[in-house]
């Protein structure tokens, strides 16, 4: 198993892409913080894996995100990966885009990234090894509209990414971004943005819905002794859809 042995951190992991997430890196090996606001179902994230660990976070706030990794340091003595995937998916038109709106989406979905990176820099920097997956998204290409502050955090995150990388790869850490397309998780389900899968699936060169657990493998590469030599990417995970 490629996360023997290894401590990971997975944001948002309650449902979703997370939550595929956090079950990949289980099977791989690693034992999987489960952090997300939401308590409970974090706890039930959890508890279906072999090796699962719950802590209540909100990414979007320094104090939270500095307990959250105090805590797995008390416990474990070390963070060996940190999967910023926790995100709020709007759906708002760009007529209805206040500054309120604009504050909190960039407040979870790209100052969160930062918090979190700099709060396990220091013990990834210490022990000399480190991997850090950042989940950005393909409407940075697709400028997909009704997301005006989604699609400029997660090009916040793909700059992001580039930048770290630079500045962390002397210190045996790498930094990497995985791009989803439309994927059926229960919050996408449950918007808007769920009537869009038969034109996203026209576009696609996989003419399927993409699903949580078609990101999860991706990710758990980049997690991995396997992905040393990969830094500053964005590998975009979408079926196709923005190959063009």
């Amino acid at each position: 198993m490629k996360l023997n042995d290894r401590v990971a951190i997975v944001t948002g992991a309650a449902q979703g892409i997370g939550r595929a997430i956090a079950e990949k890196l289980d099977a791989e090996g690693a034992t999987v913080v489960v952090a997300d606001r939401n308590a409970d179902g974090a706890s039930r994230a959890a508890g279906a894996l072999e090796r699962g660990r719950a802590i209540e976070v909100d990414v979007a706030e320094p104090e939270s995100v500095e307990a959250m990794v105090a805590e797995v340091l008390a416990e474990y003595g070390r963070v060996d990966a940190l999967v910023n995937n926790a995100a709020i998916v709007p759906f708002v038109a760009w007529d209805d885009v206040d500054l309120e709106h604009w504050r909190k989406i960039i407040d979870t979905n790209l100052t969160g990234v930062y918090l979190c990176s700099r709060a396990v820099w220091e013990p990834m920097r210490d022990a000399g090894y480190g991997r850090i997956a950042n989940i950005a998204s393909n409407t940075v290409m697709a400028g997909t509209p009704n997301m005006a502050a989604y699609v400029a955090a997660k090009g916040g995150v793909w700059g992001f990414t580039r930048a770290l990388a630079t500045e962390v790869g002397a210190q045996g850490i790498t930094v990497n971004a995985v791009a989803p397309g439309l994927t059926a998780s229960e919050g996408v389900l449950a918007s808007p943005h769920g009537e869009a899968f038969d034109f996203v699936q026209s576009l696609q060169a996989i003419p399927r819905r993409g699903e949580p657990a078609d990101i999860a493998p991706t990710v758990a590469f980049l997690c991995s002794e396997e992905a040393a030599w990969v830094t500053g990417q964005m590998i975009v995970v979408d079926g196709g859809h923005t190959r063009h």
